[in-house]
């Protein structure tokens, strides 16, 4: 491994080298392309060998955007309680095509989504201080939908609530 007298990251010349990195990096949790693109670049592998490197890892079944696009959208949505929006925006910056993000989002059960929206309203009524009731929904309704749940199903929820 040689040193950029520059730069005070790792510069990695050897391809086989980089591919064993890269593969770790992989093995280590579900990566897209992108990621695994810009990781190697930040080692400074030579942008010759990036896509030969990204092409074995493909077949060798390492990278995978489903299997990563599933993984992240049941991730996010079980761990940070995040809506579909958000989701989907941060698998875009992530570079997943809008075909696997559809597919991935289909993976979320809708009851447990439903679900997932009340019991986060329910958080957020509880520490809304606000006493004015359109100011309070308009709160609520504005975290809600920070949060990535589409805001028709959050003003519906806010709708049923009031009643």
């Amino acid at each position: 491994m040689l040193y950029d007298e520059q730069s005070p990251k790792k510069r990695i010349t050897d391809s086989k080298l980089a591919l064993e990195k890269a593969a770790k990096f992989c093995a280590y949790q579900e990566r897209s392309q992108q990621e695994v693109r810009n990781k190697l670049y930040e080692w400074c592998v030579p942008t010759n060998a990036v896509e030969e490197i990204i092409t074995d890892l493909i077949l060798n079944n390492f990278i995978n955007e489903e299997r990563f696009s599933q993984a992240y959208a049941l991730g996010k949505f079980r761990m940070k309680q995040w809506g579909k929006n958000k989701i989907r925006q941060g698998l875009k910056l992530k570079g997943v095509s809008d075909n696997l993000i559809k597919k991935a989002l289909l993976v979320i059960d809708g009851n447990d989504y439903e679900q997932t929206l009340v019991l986060e309203y329910e958080k957020r009524s509880q520490v809304e201080k606000e006493k004015d009731s359109f100011k309070r929904n308009f709160k609520i309704a504005q975290y809600l939908i920070s949060r990535g749940f589409e805001s028709d199903l959050v003003w519906n929820l806010i709708k049923e609530q009031s009643n």
